[in-house]
């Protein structure tokens, strides 16, 4: 039981904000690209998947950083920095949760098998790029994205143009609350020399990340026009675009907590936007 409370904590399976993150976009295509009529199996692979792939991201990400958690507060307990699982072992396990992932991307068209890879580098990748850029979470935010083209060649085996503007609004959304995640650990990570967003953007965070948020808004938007969503979807970006002033405002307080406050609470915004999608679709139906 001690070893199986381990792997649960490496997949963070018993904190499911992660799981939240990837999936709501992912359902944003699937209702997109299905017209508000997404069949059970797709959202039964891409709900699985996103199970899959967002732990498997968090085993990969703990090995990458195996030399690092044990120096910073909030990471020093976790079982690859304690060695309750071994380097070997995550791997291992790692591997398994990749291809059962894939096996389930089989059941679905040749197109999205294909894409289907891309998602496994993103998802490997992104953990590395904390040593090289300071820009990691845009890494993560497109490992994060990955899903949206992938629900949309599932359901027409093609990856129309109006997918990369939900593309790179999911991207968006990655480095606003990526971002408000890492200021917790900038002082560890400057001391072990971790990069992000948040030491680049240092006291220039809240308007950076209110411009992001501007840019994000603004997507959303020329998504509805791309889909023909009506008052429903719009009333639901009035709701968002209050909830970031709302976190803006937390975030100018410079308080480590209530960042990572911002953090957990985020995929309420993910969860609204897919929420005014569906019930925007339905009544068109």
């Amino acid at each position: 039981m001690s070893k199986l409370r381990s792997y649960i904590s490496l997949t963070r399976l018993d904190r499911p904000v992660g799981i939240y993150l990837v999936l709501w976009p992912a359902l944003w295509a699937l209702w997109l690209a299905s017209d508000g009529m997404p069949s059970l199996y797709h959202l039964f692979v891409f709900i699985f998947g996103a199970v899959l792939m967002r732990s498997a991201g968090c085993v990969i990400n703990d090995y990458a950083d195996r030399h690092f958690d044990g120096h910073v507060e909030r990471t020093c307990n976790r079982p690859l920095a304690t060695g309750e699982i071994s380097a070997k072992e995550a791997l291992v396990f790692f591997s398994l949760l990749c291809f059962i992932a894939f096996l389930l991307v089989l059941t679905l068209n040749t197109l999205t098998v294909i894409l289907s890879l891309g998602a496994v580098l993103l998802a490997t990748l992104y953990p590395f790029m904390k040593r090289h850029t300071y820009w990691p979470q845009a890494f993560l935010g497109a490992a994060f994205a990955w899903a949206i083209p992938m629900a949309f060649s599932a359901v027409q085996n093609e990856v129309p143009w109006q997918v990369w503007p939900i593309f790179v609004a999911t991207m968006i959304w990655s480095l606003i609350y990526d971002t408000a995640y890492a200021v917790g650990d900038m002082k560890d990570d400057l001391k072990i020399g971790v990069k992000s967003t948040a030491i680049l953007f240092a006291d220039k965070l809240v308007p950076i990340i209110g411009l992001f948020q501007i840019i994000m808004i603004g997507l959303l938007i020329w998504i509805g026009s791309l889909f023909s969503l009506g008052s429903i979807y719009y009333t639901g970006l009035v709701i968002v675009a209050t909830w970031f002033l709302y976190d803006l405002m937390r975030l100018n307080r410079k308080d480590d907590a209530l960042a990572f406050k911002v953090f957990i609470q985020n995929h309420w915004i993910g969860l609204i936007v897919l929420v005014s999608i569906a019930f925007d679709l339905a009544i068109q139906v």
